[in-house]
Order: C-alpha cells, then sequence, then structure tokens
C-alpha cells in the first residue's frame, strides 16, 4: 500500500509539472529605423522598437551611429551601421530584440541595402559596397562568405530569398548608376547558382510622373506564404505597393491606401504587412500596420519624429517581454 501511494504521488507530481510548465508564447514585435538628431549628432539614426499595437516603443540602439535594419530572424536584427568607422561607411551588426548582444559579422563594406534570410536564418544573402565586389555575397552568421552569386545585371540591390530559399528576388538595372542615360530599375529574380536570370516587372512607359531618383521598382519583399512578389513603385504621381509573381505573367496594384507607401515587411505567417507611409511632401514618415485577410490598416506611430521607416517583425517570447 505504502508503494503504491509513493506511486501515485509521483505521477501526480509529474503530471503538475507538465501542466504547470510555461510554455513559451510567440509573439510578433516590429522594429523600425528612426532618424534622431540632437545637438551634436545631426546624421543620428536609430532603431526602435514597439509592439503590435503601437506601445512600448523603446530606442534599442541610442548611439551616435547611422544605424539601419533591413532585416530580421526570429529575435535577432541584423542592421548596417558605421559605429566602428567613418560616416556612412558601413558594416553588418547582430543584436537581439532588446538592442543588447551586438556583434559585428561582417568585415567588409556593404552597400546601404536590404537583405534576404534562408534556412532558419542561418544564411544571409547581402550587397558588398561596390569598391569591395560586384557580386553577391552568401555569408553565415559569423560573416564567412559561403558562395558569391553573379546576379546578371550591372546594378543590383535589395535581394529577398524565395520562401524555399531557390531563388532571390532583387532590384536590377541595365546600367551601374541612376545618373547613367537610360537607367531602369526593375525587379529581376536569379536562382541560387546565378542561373535562370529574368525580369519581372516593366514599368509603364506611358508614366512620366516618377523624378529621375524616384523608385520605380523598390526593394522586393516575397510572400512567406503566398506566391507573389511585393515592391513600391511611384506610378501616376503616387508611391503604391505592387505585385508581381515569381514568373513576372501577372501583375497588380497590391494596396489601395490614400497616402504614399514605401518599404514594407511581411510577418513570417503572412498575415501581417508593416508599412512606412507617408504625405506627398514627405514631411511625415509614419509606421502603419495591416492584417492582410482584412486589409484593415492601423497608426502605429506618431509625430514624436518625422522619419520613422523600413519596418521588420521579429518573433519573441511574450512571456519575457
Amino acid at each position: 500500500m505504502k508503494h503504491t501511494i509513493t506511486v501515485l504521488f509521483g505521477l501526480f507530481f509529474l503530471l503538475s509539472c507538465t501542466f504547470t510548465k510555461k510554455e513559451p508564447l510567440k509573439e510578433y514585435i516590429i522594429a523600425y529605423n528612426v532618424y534622431v538628431p540632437d545637438s551634436i549628432h545631426d546624421d543620428n539614426y536609430d532603431i526602435f522598437t514597439m509592439k503590435m499595437d503601437g506601445t512600448y516603443k523603446k530606442n534599442i540602439t541610442d548611439h551616435p551611429d547611422v544605424a539601419w535594419t533591413y532585416l530580421s530572424h526570429g529575435d535577432k536584427i541584423y542592421f548596417v551601421s558605421d559605429r566602428d568607422t567613418t560616416t556612412r561607411t558601413f558594416f553588418l551588426y547582430e543584436m537581439d530584440h532588446r538592442g543588447e548582444q551586438i556583434k559585428k559579422i561582417s568585415n567588409f563594406q556593404l552597400r546601404d541595402s536590404w537583405m534576404g534570410t534562408r534556412k532558419h536564418g542561418q544564411e544571409l544573402i547581402v550587397v558588398p559596397h561596390p569598391k569591395v565586389d560586384s557580386l553577391l555575397y552568401l555569408i553565415n552568421t559569423e560573416g564567412e562568405i559561403l558562395k558569391k552569386i553573379n546576379p546578371g545585371t550591372p546594378y543590383f540591390s535589395d535581394p529577398s530569398f524565395s520562401p524555399d530559399g531557390e531563388w532571390i528576388a532583387f532590384v536590377g538595372s541595365n546600367k551601374k548608376s541612376k545618373k547613367e542615360d537610360g537607367y531602369q530599375a526593375e525587379i529581376y529574380v536569379v536562382n541560387t547558382d546565378g542561373n535562370g536570370l529574368k525580369k519581372l516587372t516593366n514599368y509603364p512607359t506611358t508614366d512620366t510622373t516618377a523624378e529621375w531618383y524616384a523608385y520605380k521598382a523598390g526593394p522586393p519583399r516575397w510572400h512567406p506564404t503566398e506566391n507573389f512578389i511585393s515592391y513600391q513603385s511611384k506610378q501616376q504621381g503616387k508611391y503604391s505597393l505592387y505585385a508581381v509573381s515569381p514568373d513576372g505573367k501577372q501583375q497588380w496594384k497590391l494596396t489601395d491606401n490614400s497616402q504614399n507607401e514605401g518599404w514594407h515587411s511581411w510577418s513570417p505567417d503572412g498575415k501581417w504587412l508593416a508599412i512606412e507611409f507617408f504625405d506627398e511632401g514627405q514631411d511625415q514618415f509614419h509606421i502603419g500596420l495591416m492584417n492582410w485577410r482584412t486589409k484593415e490598416m492601423q497608426v502605429l506611430t506618431d509625430t514624436s519624429f518625422k522619419f520613422q521607416q523600413a519596418p521588420v517583425f521579429l518573433e519573441v517570447d511574450g512571456n519575457k517581454n
């Protein structure tokens, strides 16, 4: 009888541990870039985070450098910064969602460009500065170059991996610079072997509303679960988000917001779209969040700062935040 009681008590203890153990509660937060000038450091950009309802805004870098994030994975933020070098000379860094555990990743200079990730965040696709190389670099999280990929266009930037990691969407052009005659940026795809180059978009030849420096095809973002690539483009006098299928056979206007829309990101589950939007004079930039199913939009930022841009999603443990 005594043995039976002991066994029953042991089972009760194990069941209690099973039911009381706190499972990780995953939730999204948003990181974004903010221009924070002060009396000493005018060229000062920091990275902020906030919850999905716009609360708990926090400056997690608070450093007099230029720090821009264009990539995240899980609770890690990857950002370019000039903190250890001269102004606007960028290298790649990593930190957690609290702005802690900062680690320099690249020992080569990067272009100011969006980036992509695959293989559960273990590999990154980045764009070295033109004086470093004229190829895309596939690197690991230690900054080691695993592969160099020829995108097949004289100009290229802002790579984004397909959900299966086999294709790269990017902004490409037949000229090296916007200042060259005939420069025309479009969205291209190429596979990770550097083969299969295909131009997906064709800016309307009758549209003359975009200035020479404007985005006619802005940084592409591959939707995680649906078969399309989103990008920004100034058409009919306004920046909006557009979409194109990976084979280029279908192109359409993706959203219908009244203000100009720019850099944007999809949540890992594809259910949310974070967008920077701004007025005609580009006097105020906000971060908005759209429920992709209902198309309901919520403004998450206020007018405390003028430039609030380039949102990315982080997935964190909600029990610890």
